[in-house]
């Protein structure tokens, strides 16, 4: 396992996401200020590759530079206040959920086992054996 490269790989989507909620946060800002700008924007984004946040800004910047420019200001604005916290966050949400993944799988497993009765009856603790069949 390349750890380093696992590492370059997550941050790589972690960037890209945080470009495309800058892209919401712009275009929930321009729907009140600049309504075609924000239709300009919002169709540029359904049709541009999004989800690669570098691509999407290197096309984005020979198109409309200043909307360029602004993306990438709110995104290192983001980038900025979200970094700090985001190891945390990330181990404990996965933690959490790993638990409850397991606790859930236990439960479904269990309910298998009690809804399957054994093969091999059990005799009620409170029935005497049955000594007719024993011989001398």
């Amino acid at each position: 396992m390349d750890l380093k490269q696992v590492a370059k790989d997550t941050a790589k989507v972690l960037s890209s996401y945080l470009t495309y909620q800058a892209v919401r946060i712009i275009l929930t800002q321009l729907t009140e200020t600049n309504p075609p700008l924000a239709y300009w924007l919002s169709n540029f984004s359904g049709k541009e590759k999004i989800q690669d946040g570098e691509a999407f800004l290197k096309e984005l910047l020979s198109e409309k530079q200043d909307l360029a420019f602004r993306v990438m200001t709110v995104r290192q604005h983001l980038a900025e206040e979200v970094t700090d916290y985001l190891p945390e966050i990330v181990r404990t949400g996965i933690q959490q959920a790993n638990m409850e993944y397991r606790r859930q799988h236990l439960e479904r497993l269990t309910q298998l086992t009690s809804s399957n009765p054994s093969t091999y009856p059990e005799q009620p603790i409170d029935s005497e054996p049955n000594l007719d069949n024993i011989s001398d």
